[in-house]
C-alpha cells in the first residue's frame, strides 16, 4: 500500500519582525494615532465613488427596491467589509505574533439594520440612537498549526482589539459640516 502525505499549504505570511518593530512604537507612544482619509464623489443617483490613496476607487451604491443602481454594495455592506477586513488583520497579526501559521481564514458578517427613517427624507420619526445597525453577527472559518482553543483565543483576542469592531461598539464624535 502506498504511503500518503498531507501537505498543508498556509496563508502568505506578514512580516513578524515588521509586526514586533510596530508593536514596540505603540507601546512607546500609546497616544499616537494615525488618520485615514477617503474623497467620496457622487455620480448621481446613490452611486458613489470613494477615493482612497492611490487605489481604485470604491463604488457604493444602493439596491434597486431602494432606487439606486444596484452596481456596488450599500453603504452598510460596506461598514460590514470594513470590520471583516479589520478583523482579518487582527486574526492575522495576532496569529503571527503568536507564531500560529494559519492556513485558512474566512469571515462572514451579516447586519440587521433598518431604514424606517427614508434617510430623515419623511420617513418614521427616529431618533439617532434608533437607527443604525441593531445588531452585526460574525462567523469565523480559521484553520491552522494550532488547536482549536488557540484558535479561538486568537479571534477573541483580535476582536477585542479590532480598531473597525470598537468603533461600532464604541460611541465616536462625529462631525459633519459643509466646506468652506
Amino acid at each position: 500500500m502506498p504511503e500518503t502525505s498531507t501537505v498543508t499549504t498556509y496563508l502568505r505570511p506578514i512580516d513578524r519582525d515588521g509586526l514586533l518593530k510596530f508593536a514596540e512604537k505603540g507601546k512607546a507612544n500609546p497616544d499616537n494615532f494615525g488618520t485615514n482619509k477617503v474623497h467620496t464623489v457622487t455620480e448621481g443617483q446613490y452611486r458613489t465613488l470613494s477615493y482612497v490613496g492611490d487605489h481604485a476607487p470604491v463604488v457604493v451604491d444602493e439596491p434597486l427596491h431602494l432606487f439606486g443602481q444596484n452596481t456596488g454594495p450599500a453603504p452598510g455592506e460596506i461598514v460590514l467589509s470594513a470590520l471583516g477586513g479589520c478583523l482579518a488583520v487582527g486574526i492575522t497579526a495576532v496569529a503571527t505574533y503568536r507564531q500560529v501559521k494559519l492556513s485558512k481564514l474566512e469571515l462572514w458578517l451579516e447586519g440587521d439594520i433598518g431604514n424606517t427613517a427614508a434617510w430623515g427624507a419623511g420617513g418614521a420619526d427616529r431618533k439617532p440612537e434608533e437607527m443604525g445597525f441593531k445588531q452585526v453577527r460574525v462567523r469565523v472559518n480559521v484553520e491552522g498549526d494550532a488547536p482549536r482553543d488557540v484558535l479561538d483565543e486568537i479571534v477573541a483576542h483580535a476582536n477585542t482589539f479590532s480598531p473597525v469592531a470598537n468603533t461600532l461598539r464604541n460611541p465616536v464624535p462625529l462631525t459633519v459640516s459643509l466646506t468652506d
